[in-house]
């Protein structure tokens, strides 16, 4: 070092004396490996090999022919004994998940078995919001669950594995990468949530903090203030009903996670224990012989669809749900399968972002979680109660023991005692949810600009835009083909109340789908975004509030219809919030209005727009994901990597173009 202790180059290769105490070898673990002549012989050599490893890094011989179990996580950053942080995370989710791979790894080792940690870290949505890192955000979770599977595969001694995780893409990577693992038992250890400030914003209505300071709707100083305590605990995935919570909830629901699990806060007692008994439910699988492959059933995944529908969940697990059965090898949900469930399920939780009440997520895990609504479901006739869950019981086993157990009765007393709030404001029975004005959760509108569907969160629409249980908007489009340039044109109030708002070239092909989050929080919190409706061939934050349309099919940029809308048009949008019926249809041009056959035409006739094109930064790992997923059955077939399929176009291509040399 130089003097004033600046950095020289000089000092980057000879820091200091201590550099040259090298040792050039060392004595060795003492003792023996546990081997047998049976093992010499008969297993191959990785096994022995293994053992040397693991005598390495310093495991007790003794404990050495234990269950080998493999520990995938999401963790991320490093903190130090006394919790300070040495390394950020890129969010607070992944931040402690190292504690609960901790306690699950010791749970094991008590149990006599060898875990093994392996880590798959995991990107922020919310950090990449507005930004090119979005567009990286979705094939990630593809990218993750293959990592995660190839990590599993290479402990080929494995006899259980335990997924530990809890984010947007991280956690439904890691359920994928579970559900792939047909023949061995596997356990999901939600990650929990954060804590909300004592006074404060959600960390929802905190992501706008910019567009309503541009639309002087918030000082600066208030700003400042707000943004800095929104995160009231270091670690968990943020605090209402978007893709992390819903996500804990999925897992819960279709049998991977143990009862009650979803949700926890993080760091709180309660929460290291759900990674110890989730350590011990792996190894009592594998004592019944019950395997993945008997947990995850289309049952279970009917089970979750239905659990989904009833929280008013995060839309984005319309992509993950198929994404998930998809790897346990079981039939895809179709957009179908989506009404008619949505249809037949009433929404019964009142939390962010839907409410009607805005409570954080940490009061619905205390009001009782996902067995609490599942246990409304049952009384309904809405589940398949004979599929097992990661305790080895049935469902309607742990439901029986769920509706009169002392875990139930003291978790709402401490909802009570703290909040002053009772757990059947949060989880309502149907009853009082319609009582409460309550709506089901998502409809798929179809029309000229949607032909393949699309979704609106109708739980989401401002009531007092909803007449006779209907929303309609007819309104000029205002067409834009980044997410940038439609923030741009909100912040410079360019966008007026009555417009429809036409974001295109946002899909797979153009940005890796990225989420708009920025500009549905926008028309969500600002004074007069209620009169401004969106549609999009883009996906939402989980959080998403308002009259937004999304997941528009086909995607602009795949010849879809929505890529011929000009500035202008009139847009018009019909969403029957009881019924669960939409529509999305091209109304008028320039010369009058027009029946949606007569749209229909018009749209068929016109060249695309023409500022139409994938944004000039897509990388070229998201270009590789978009093409694969458009083969595989794209968005509404869960955005997956269909390897036959892939194939086959493949092989059928390198077919075309060697006819075209010859």
């Amino acid at each position: 070092m130089s003097r004033g202790g600046a950095v020289t180059w000089q000092s980057l290769l000879e820091p200091n004396d201590a550099i040259y105490a090298v040792r050039t070898q060392a004595p060795g673990p003492e003792g023996r490996l546990p081997l047998t002549p049976a093992l010499l012989r008969d297993s191959p050599s990785g096994d022995v090999f293994g053992m040397t490893q693991n005598a390495g890094m310093g495991w007790p011989r003794a404990n050495m022919l234990g269950p080998q179990v493999m520990i995938v996580s999401t963790a991320g950053g490093m903190r130090s004994e006394d919790g300070r942080p040495i390394a950020l995370g890129l969010h607070s989710g992944h931040f402690e998940l190292s504690d609960q791979v901790r306690a699950a790894a010791e749970t094991i080792a008590d149990a006599g078995g060898l875990p093994f940690a392996t880590y798959v870290s995991d990107q922020c949505d919310g950090r990449s919001q507005g930004t090119t890192g979005m567009f990286d955000s979705l094939p990630y979770r593809n990218d993750a669950a293959i990592v995660m599977r190839r990590l599993i595969r290479s402990l080929p001694t494995r006899s259980a594995v335990m997924g530990v995780a809890t984010c947007d893409k991280g956690l439904p990577a890691t359920m994928m990468a579970l559900a792939s693992q047909h023949d061995l038992p596997t356990v999901l250890v939600p990650g929990g949530v954060t804590l909300p400030p004592a006074q404060g914003e959600d960390l929802a209505r905190v992501q706008t903090l910019g567009v309503r300071y541009a639309n002087d709707e918030l000082s600066l100083e208030d700003a400042a203030e707000l943004g800095c305590r929104a995160c009231a605990s270091p670690g968990g995935g943020c605090h209402f009903l978007g893709t992390a919570a819903t996500s804990q909830v999925v897992a819960e629901a279709l049998g991977l996670a143990l009862p009650h699990s979803a949700l926890a806060p993080s760091g709180e007692p309660v929460w290291a224990q759900v990674a110890r008994q989730s350590a011990h439910a792996v190894l009592r699988q594998r004592e019944l012989g019950i395997t993945t492959r008997d947990v995850l059933t289309e049952q279970a995944v009917e089970n979750a669809m239905a659990v989904h529908a009833a929280i008013g969940g995060s839309l984005n697990l319309l992509m993950h749900i198929p994404a998930i059965a998809h790897a346990a090898g079981l039939r895809r949900p179709t957009l179908d399968d989506w009404v008619r469930v949505n249809k037949a399920v009433p929404r019964i939780v009142s939390v962010l972002p839907n409410g009607p009440v805005h409570h954080p997520t940490v009061r619905m895990f205390l009001a009782g979680g996902t067995p609490e609504v599942m246990l409304h479901l049952r009384d309904l006739g809405l589940l398949h109660l004979d599929v097992l869950t990661a305790t080895g019981e049935t469902l309607g086993t742990v439901l029986d023991w769920w509706e009169s157990s002392e875990r139930r009765v003291r978790m709402k007393q401490v909802l009570l005692d703290q909040q002053g709030v009772e757990a059947d404001d949060v989880i309502m029975s149907p009853a009082r949810a319609r009582e409460r004005g309550l709506t089901p959760t998502a409809t798929f509108p179809v029309g000229n600009l949607a032909p393949d569907g699309s979704v609106v969160k109708s739980t989401a629409i401002d009531p007092s835009r909803i007449r006779d249980g209907v929303f309609h908007h007819v309104g000029p489009a205002r067409v834009f083909t980044s997410e940038a340039a439609a923030v741009a044109a909100i912040k410079e109030r360019a966008v007026s109340p009555g417009d429809v708002m036409v974001m295109m070239g946002i899909g797979p092909t153009g940005t890796g789908m990225e989420e708009t989050f920025q500009v549905t929080s926008a028309l969500r919190y600002l004074s007069y975004g209620k009169e401004i409706s969106l549609i999009t061939d883009a996906r939402f934050s989980g959080v998403s509030t308002g009259a937004c349309v999304g997941h528009v099919g086909p995607e602009a940029l795949a010849g879809g219809p929505i890529g011929r809308v000009r500035d202008g048009d009139l847009v018009e949008i019909r969403i029957d919030v009881a019924n669960l019926e939409g529509t999305i249809d091209l109304v008028g041009d320039g010369s009058g209005r027009l029946t949606p056959t007569e749209g229909a035409r018009l749209l068929a006739q016109r060249s695309p727009h023409p500022d139409l094109a994938p944004h000039p930064q897509l990388p070229a790992d998201t270009r590789l994901w978009a093409a694969l997923q458009e083969v595989s059955g794209g968005t509404w077939a869960g955005c997956v990597y269909d390897t036959d399929r892939i194939v086959a176009v493949l092989r059928a291509g390198l077919a075309a173009l060697d006819g075209a040399d010859g």
